[in-house]
């Protein structure tokens, strides 16, 4: 399919039916959420819905100009895909975005038939043959988001604000006080999980630099993640309770849903994280962030803005986006050991002073 890239097509448009589609992951879909006012501000009177993996699913209810949630379930029958497919195609979408830019997302916006099908430059595996027009400037060097802000941008949209607003109902709110109650002093949050090994800066570090925050600052511990990083969460929790045993910790890691979380997250003075979707929810939060990166870079797949802290391994092979280090020996995991908790540490105390210094100055 040969490509227009004038993006004046997107200006031009008259839609009815719009559809992202998004599906994972938990960071990224969060960093497209800020698409969401916008395509209601361009479109008032179109339907919008967002096809997602049936788990984040929860995340997007109740969005502001959101209409319709389409859960992606990854596995199952192969009837379930096809069920999708012919959905999609019923609902005759006269305009389509596929973020993902994969070729499963590519057949569902093909299936569409929707009359425009717009993508971006980094889409991979071909997906970009599905789609009528690739945005400009949104190749895979290019930050996550601001790839996705193209979307803004190409809808002649792009100086509006740049925030998710994430609605959580009351109860879970009150869930999430209700768990950090017994905490005394200021709060910080800690995933020490991610989806890569490379991701996975040792949770003994992540135990020593909490452990200073409290010496330091007076933080209690929130300990965060899912149910799959129970194992390091519960390292987590017996290193602090050995290295400060008078420091409040909870470890909530698999005990949350995402409304929950993101509530937690939002009651937190500060978040130290790996690279990860915790860490870009809590942003979206509001809650500022000390990010470690080893494998990937703050730059392109960090959280923007000043108020964040992000610190990242200085090796050749930094930033490589390797799911698996390609070193042995010595070399193996060496990011691990250079990303020193010294570095981390001066990066929590500088944001901490900022943010002291910003709330005496109001």
């Amino acid at each position: 399919m040969g490509k227009r890239t004038d993006p004046s097509d997107l200006r031009a448009l008259d839609a009815e039916r719009v559809c992202l589609i998004k599906p994972s992951a938990l960071g990224d879909v969060v960093q497209t959420m800020p698409l969401v006012p916008v395509l209601r501000e361009r479109f008032p009177r179109a339907r919008l819905a967002w096809v997602v993996n049936r788990p984040f699913g929860e995340l997007l209810e109740g969005l502001p100009g959101l209409d319709e949630v389409i859960p992606l379930d990854r596995r199952g029958p192969v009837w379930n895909w096809l069920r999708l497919l012919g959905d999609l195609r019923r609902r005759r979408f006269d305009l389509v975005f596929d973020l993902q830019g994969l070729l499963r997302t590519a057949v569902m916006a093909a299936a569409t038939g929707a009359r425009l099908r717009v993508g971006l430059e980094s889409s991979r595996e071909g997906a970009g043959l599905a789609c009528h027009l690739l945005l400009p400037d949104s190749g895979r060097l290019v930050p996550a988001h601001l790839r996705y802000w193209r979307v803004a941008e190409a809808l002649g949209l792009g100086d509006r604000h740049r925030q998710a607003e994430i609605p959580i109902p009351a109860a879970d709110r009150e869930w999430a006080d209700g768990q950090v109650a017994t905490l005394r002093g200021p709060l910080l949050a800690v995933h020490p999980g991610a989806r890569w090994k490379t991701k996975l800066w040792p949770v003994e570090k992540f135990a020593a630099v909490a452990a200073r925050a409290f010496r330091a600052f007076g933080f209690s511990t929130i300990i965060v993640g899912g149910s799959d990083e129970r194992l390091a969460a519960a390292r987590l929790e017996h290193l602090l309770r050995r290295f400060v045993p008078a420091a409040g910790v909870l470890n909530l890691a698999g005990r949350t849903s995402l409304k929950q979380l993101a509530a937690v997250l939002a009651a937190a003075g500060v978040m130290l994280s790996n690279d990860s979707g915790p860490m870009h929810l809590a942003a979206a939060m509001g809650t500022p962030v000390v990010g470690v990166f080893t494998c990937t870079s703050p730059t392109r797949s960090g959280p923007p803005g000043p108020r964040h802290a992000l610190v990242a391994a200085e090796l050749p092979c930094a930033a490589s986006y390797r799911k698996r280090c390609p070193h042995r020996g010595r070399k193996h995991l060496a990011c691990m050991e250079e990303l020193s908790i010294e570095r981390v540490w001066q990066a929590f105390a500088r944001l901490v002073d900022r943010r002291e210094s910003a709330a005496r100055a109001a």
